[in-house]
């Protein structure tokens, strides 16, 4: 550019020097006419080398650069996505390996435990018999039988479901179980509701089981929630591990629920946006704290009363969605309280084949 200038203002001592030797007269009109074309020729070719030699280059290493951040981006994103993959799959190996050897050991723990038991009993019969203390007796037998659920809960843990996995109803499984608790008189003390919506896919898992685990989960909202609120609900949920959940039908337009920016368990075989089903019981208690919405679900942990409860129903529950290819876990509820949520994997259509051999018209 200083090269530009220096010319032009040679070009243009010149031409006025030209000018005035050649008409004198006309002089000054002719230089500048001169100096404007010669200002528009050097502003035309200024802008021409500028853009040739500076302008286009960097607008190549602009774009070059653009495309490698983009690069970099999908990089970066591949990279997330196969970190989240390999912390999935390592949860999954892990809690797969932990439930198998606290189920060994539960079985163990339950089989050596049980011999000496009904030794025990058989002792404190004898003991009844012979007229000693009823208040005693008694009081040994009650214990006995607690020390009985635990080895019976030990051994549920244990215990594999070697059952193939079937088509299940869930929201029908939802229902059924609220009406069975309702039924029994366990809602008397709470005000209990039940959200299930008609859409809801169904699902591979074993019906008896799954209605047990939200039978487990009911009551321990009915006991986390004296005179509050319980909800049990069944909705069609695409699974994201960072999302909340969507609106129940109660809720209005506006209502928003934010949640907090954790990751929520998955497995390998999930993908994004898993469409499945979603199942949940939310109770208006005093909920689970962060640092214990893990632990929940381990064998002997609890919250309640020492002699409340054996710690095993999260366990056991845990242990049966694991099997049936779900995952389970707790967040905080709109109701103030504790909501335990159960995913599951919706039943993958039959190929065209298949369903014309009567697989689900028969």
């Amino acid at each position: 550019m200083s090269f530009l200038a220096a010319f032009a203002l040679l070009v243009g001592v010149a031409t006025s020097l030209l000018a005035l030797a050649l008409a004198p007269d006309q002089g000054v009109a002719m230089i500048v006419t001169l100096v404007v074309l010669e200002v528009a020729i050097f502003i035309l070719y200024g802008r021409g080398l500028v853009n040739r030699l500076v302008l286009r280059p960097l607008d190549r290493v602009v774009a070059a650069a653009d495309a490698v951040a983009r690069d970099f981006a999908t990089l970066a994103e591949r990279l997330n996505r196969m970190t989240d993959r390999l912390l999935d799959a390592q949860s999954q190996l892990v809690r797969s390996e932990k439930l198998s050897s606290i189920g060994r050991l539960a079985a163990g723990v339950a089989h050596e435990v049980g011999n000496p038991l009904g030794a025990v009993g058989t002792y404190v019969e004898v003991l009844r018999r012979r007229g000693a203390d009823l208040e005693l007796t008694t009081g040994i037998a009650r214990e006995l039988e607690r020390i009985d659920l635990i080895i019976r809960s030990l051994l549920d843990y244990s215990r594999p479901h070697e059952d193939a996995l079937q088509p299940v109803d869930a929201a029908a499984v939802a229902a059924g179980a609220f009406d069975l608790l309702k039924a029994q008189g366990a809602f008397r003390a709470v005000r209990a509701e039940v959200d299930v919506s008609d859409d809801v896919p169904q699902i591979l898992g074993r019906a008896h089981v799954l209605e047990q685990a939200l039978v487990n989960l009911v009551l321990n909202a009915v006991d986390a929630a004296p005179d509050g609120q319980i909800v049990v609900g069944a909705r069609r949920w695409a699974y994201e591990p960072g999302h909340a959940s969507p609106k129940r039908s109660s809720d209005s337009a506006q209502t928003a629920h934010p949640r907090v920016p954790e990751r929520r368990p998955s497995r390998v075989e999930f993908t994004a946006g898993q469409l499945g089903a979603l199942l949940f019981v939310a109770d208006s208690g005093p909920g689970v704290a962060p640092e214990d919405r893990d632990k929940v679900f381990e064998p002997f942990f609890t919250t309640k009363e020492p002699g409340r409860g054996t710690g095993l129903g999260l366990a056991i529950v845990a242990r049966s969605v694991d099997e049936m290819g779900g995952v389970v876990w707790v967040d905080s509820a709109r109701e103030g309280g504790a909501v335990f949520k159960m995913f599951f994997p919706a039943v993958p259509p039959l190929p065209d084949g298949e369903r014309g051999s009567g697989g689900e018209g028969s």
